[in-house]
């Protein structure tokens, strides 16, 4: 039979586990949920409050939050229990599968990466596109909507390159293929989420749907906002 566990640190507790932006909520409590576990607010073998308290805590859904637990369990982060004592305890993998970056690199390369593409979803959406890069657009958008999990990640980034193509700037769109190759190694580090994926294309279709109209200032805001979702993913899992 599991017992209670110890209660948690409240300081970092309340710091942690405090209302997420609502743009990218489900990826945000991943975030949170990464750090408290591995800052040991919640330590292995603790106990996570209950999802009414997190739910409530962090301002999302129930529904979202337990998208956001199902993640964590199949990432070999938390396991559910039954009984008396039962609920979501945190515990530790065997082993993490690649070797974890050192925190500033992975912010270096969100910084650049949030300065280039944000910038390129503005400048793109500025021009007049041809009716050649505008099909290309719509065809990347397809190919990432319908792509298989295996393939997601691949597409994906044939998307974010068809977005610099179309700034008709051959000196940015090299730029983001060299950190767009940064990126890659880290999110090879952490697991695929359909959560995450599903959201990631409701948000490329915004974005694709700005440029296309001409919308600048959405098309950047857009943009801005579907990168911190991963960032939110990338800081949760590697930092």
């Amino acid at each position: 039979m599991s017992l209670p566990s110890e209660p948690m640190d409240p300081v970092l507790a309340d710091a942690l586990f405090r209302p997420v932006r609502a743009g990218n909520a489900f990826e945000e409590t991943m975030e949170r949920m990464l750090q408290a576990i591995r800052l040991g607010v919640v330590p292995p073998g603790g106990r996570l409050p209950p999802e009414r308290e997190l739910s409530a805590r962090l301002g999302v859904s129930r529904v979202t939050l337990r998208e956001a637990l199902r993640a964590l369990q199949e990432s070999g982060h938390v396991e559910s229990r039954r009984g008396r004592y039962g609920g979501t305890f945190v515990r530790l993998p065997a082993s993490d599968p690649l070797p974890m970056p050192p925190p500033g690199d992975v912010e270096d390369i969100l910084t650049l990466r949030y300065t280039l593409e944000t910038g390129a979803a503005e400048v793109a959406a500025s021009r007049s596109l041809t009716p050649q890069v505008r099909r290309h657009l719509r065809t990347c958008l397809a190919d990432c909507a319908n792509a298989p999990t295996a393939d997601y990640r691949r597409t994906d980034s044939r998307l974010h390159l068809a977005i610099a193509e179309a700034t008709a700037a051959p000196s940015l769109t090299a730029t983001v293929a060299d950190a767009r190759t940064r990126l890659n190694a880290l999110l090879a580090a952490i697991p695929i989420i359909p959560t995450n994926i599903d959201h990631s294309d409701d948000q490329h279709k915004t974005i694709i749907d700005a440029i296309l109209d001409g919308d600048a200032p959405t098309a950047r805001s857009a943009m801005s906002e579907h990168l911190a979702g991963t960032a939110a993913l990338l800081r949760g899992f590697l930092t």
